[in-house]
């Protein structure tokens, strides 16, 4: 089989007043007419949308249109996002805005939208899930927990990858995160093993959790990407 070949540009959005960038991986297969998956894709406290792309989610998945965005800057000068609702949440208005563009710039499917992202960016995730979760196939967020006010609703597939030596995010925290998750979906009582430290809850429902613990501390493990990419393909909304 044929690899699909995948080439950078810098896309940038006027959001509220602000230039807000992001790097896109898009297929060159992406001007054929054919409808594209779509994966957007949000870095860690402190790291930025350059460095994130070493996460290779656009290699995980080639023929996904995949969007490393950069967040603004916090305290200390360091980039993340927004993790709580209310007021006027700048990040929610960055992918309203995106979302808008990239169907415009590239035919993205519908029905194929997801979201992830790690630490803070995972946090993001989770609001994306409570705040958007009618434009999402699915979300995948690694080592990041619920924020105060950030109840989803809405049965979305979810893959929660968690480290039970993580001493920045507790695990604890992220433990009660994909409870909740489990019980948001109402597939507590269905559940299955699916690798070593994986447990798929709702194999045969259309918002199955998947929960992925390994050993290690605050870290996007190994062939996180992959997992990700190969749990998404799986669900469309």
């Amino acid at each position: 089989m044929a690899v699909t070949e995948t080439s950078a540009e810098i896309m940038r959005w006027q959001v509220n007043g602000t230039t807000r960038e992001a790097v896109v991986q898009a297929p060159d297969t992406a001007d054929s007419g054919e409808a594209l998956p779509l994966v957007l894709s949000f870095h860690g406290y402190g790291d930025n949308m350059e460095n994130f792309q070493y996460t290779n989610m656009h290699t995980a998945w080639p023929d996904a249109v995949v969007v490393y965005f950069q967040g603004l800057e916090r305290s200390r000068g360091l980039r993340g996002w927004v993790t709580e609702p209310g007021g006027s949440n700048r990040d929610l208005a960055l992918v309203d805005v995106a979302l808008a563009s990239l169907k415009e710039r590239f035919r993205i499917d519908d029905d194929r939208i997801y979201a992830t992202g790690y630490s803070n960016g995972g946090g993001f995730t989770y609001l994306l899930w409570s705040e958007r979760a009618e434009v999402f196939a699915g979300f995948a967020p690694v080592a990041a927990r619920f924020r105060d006010g950030v109840r989803p609703e809405m049965p979305r597939p979810v893959f929660v990858i968690a480290g039970d030596q993580d001493r920045v995010v507790d695990f604890t925290d992220q433990q009660e995160a994909f409870e909740l998750a489990i019980d948001v979906n109402s597939v507590r009582d269905e559940s299955m093993e699916c690798g070593n430290g994986c447990t798929l809850y709702g194999a045969a429902t259309t918002a199955p959790v998947m929960v992925w613990v390994h050993h290690g501390a605050h870290v996007y493990p190994r062939r996180a990407s992959e997992g990700i990419a190969t749990f998404f393909r799986r669900y469309g909304r």
